[in-house]
């Protein structure tokens, strides 16, 4: 019990000894029931059972230092910090609170973008690249779905494999004309009889 009173009385001793005092360790004042200052902190993100975004909350050191910090969850409660977290927070409720108006499109809108990407398909041409074997045929031959593919990428048009009228894949080299399957509410131009896909498959 001596002992126990003689360490209480030696760690107030240097407390309140300015002199000594930084040079005791933290865990010297832990092992004594002492605990370190809480830090202010600005959350950047909802945490919870800590707080909002926004919110100015108290945190342990140790817990801003290795969770929250390192992970941009937090930043500390000072001015410039502060300001940069008022001004997002503003962006973000302007965000909120505007409201757009979507107008339904009508029949013949949708009718004009099938139309727009009819044209596309049929004045577009696909163009691929093959490794070929000994006897010039394709070492992988192109499929529907790679053709559905590509008319995506290249032509910026979305497709399904049952759109293209192809009963088998394509094995060789050279220039194709793939019929094109579409709704017959698309009209068709004048002296055409049906919607196609150019398509020219060259050597890798």
């Amino acid at each position: 019990m001596g002992h126990m009173q003689c360490g209480r009385n030696l760690l107030t001793h240097l407390i309140r000894r300015p002199d000594l005092g930084h040079g005791i360790l933290p865990s010297f004042f832990i092992g004594h029931g002492v605990r370190y200052r809480k830090l202010e902190v600005i959350l950047t993100t909802t945490i919870d059972k800590l707080g909002k975004a926004g919110e100015t909350v108290k945190v342990a050191p140790g817990y801003f230092r290795n969770h929250l910090m390192p992970k941009l969850l937090a930043v500390p409660n000072i001015e410039k910090y502060a300001y940069l977290i008022r001004e997002q927070r503003k962006l973000y409720k302007r965000e909120e609170t505007e409201t757009v108006t979507v107008v339904p499109k009508t029949k013949e809108d949708k009718m004009k973008e099938y139309q727009a990407a009819a044209k596309r398909l049929d004045h577009g041409r696909l163009g691929l690249r093959r490794l070929i074997s000994k006897d010039n045929d394709l070492r992988t031959p192109i499929t529907k779905d790679e053709i559905v593919a590509e008319v995506a990428r290249q032509l910026y048009v979305s497709i399904q494999p049952e759109n293209l009228h192809m009963p088998y894949d394509i094995t060789t080299l050279g220039e194709y004309e793939i019929p094109l399957r579409l709704p017959r509410s698309i009209p068709l131009p004048e002296g055409k009889v049906q919607w196609t896909l150019k398509l020219k498959v060259r050597r890798k």
